[in-house]
């Protein structure tokens, strides 16, 4: 347990808690085991922040091997009832540009042998996805891209997939035919682990690269190139994370994600 307390929590790539003030480290321990790092906890404007790097701070994790679970659960023991998870995503459709972002409203789960719940009983706990992001989240981070000008896609549906490899052209010509949005690695289960745990939750993708299905020519993803764009646009992440943090109002009105579990229990 922690006194430490939080309203926001981040999920992001390592040393973006940079744009926090008056930074706390906090480590905290779950039952599900040591999250990614420890939590750095500052302020932005009036709203406390906690960042976790969900690779680490070291970028030592890769995808398939993050603790979910234990990410989630230590934010929740700050009180943290919002989540931020902005991510760098390859785009799968021609009119998504590179340094463009999308604010998604739907995810498609391909991974394979993630543990992507905490209720493995006694208690049947069957939480919806039907609309995996918060409704309020997503209209305030589509307002905070176009205070700063930035282009974005209002609507989205992201794919992710195992890692920690690339997709073949054939499975990423299949994502694009489907008329999903973009591909990425870490979305599922984070997203649908912070609704277990009735805290609201918005992805912010920024498109870094054309996935390699997208059209005949396009060359093979490297990650150097993805984190080459993804740097480019840093700046621009963080003045949207500002003015959404800042945007965000105390109490939880205009969604019903504090009440999941009430509409997903046999009791």
């Amino acid at each position: 347990m922690t006194d430490v307390r939080a309203d926001v929590g981040v999920f992001g790539g390592s040393g973006f808690y940079n744009f926090l003030d008056n930074i706390k480290e906090v480590s905290i321990d779950t039952p599900y085991g040591k999250p990614s790092d420890c939590l750095f906890v500052g302020k932005i404007g009036d709203s406390t922040v906690a960042f976790l790097p969900r690779h680490g701070r070291k970028h030592g994790i890769p995808p398939h091997k993050i603790n979910y679970r234990a990410n989630l659960w230590a934010m929740k023991e700050l009180g943290v009832a919002r989540i931020i998870s902005p991510c760098a995503v390859g785009s799968l459709q021609k009119n998504i540009k590179p340094g463009d972002f999308v604010v998604s409203d739907q995810f498609i789960d391909r991974t394979s042998g993630r543990t992507d719940t905490f209720y493995d009983g006694p208690l049947t706990t069957h939480v919806s996805d039907a609309d995996p992001y918060c409704p309020e989240l997503r209209e305030l981070a589509i307002k905070a891209t176009e205070e700063n000008k930035i282009t974005c896609h209002k609507t989205g549906t992201i794919v992710v997939i195992q890692g920690p490899r690339f997709s073949t052209k054939a499975e990423s010509k299949w994502f694009t035919s489907m008329g999903w949005s973009t591909i990425n690695m870490t979305q599922y289960p984070e997203a649908h682990l912070a609704r277990e745990l009735e805290m609201c939750v918005v992805n912010i993708a920024l498109a870094t690269d054309y996935d390699s299905g997208l059209v005949g020519d396009v060359q093979p993803v490297s990650h150097s190139e993805v984190m080459q764009v993804f740097q480019q646009n840093l700046d621009k992440l963080r003045k949207v994370l500002f003015s959404l943090v800042t945007s965000i109002p105390k109490d939880r009105k205009k969604c019903k994600c504090n009440e999941i579990l009430k509409h997903a229990r046999f009791v």
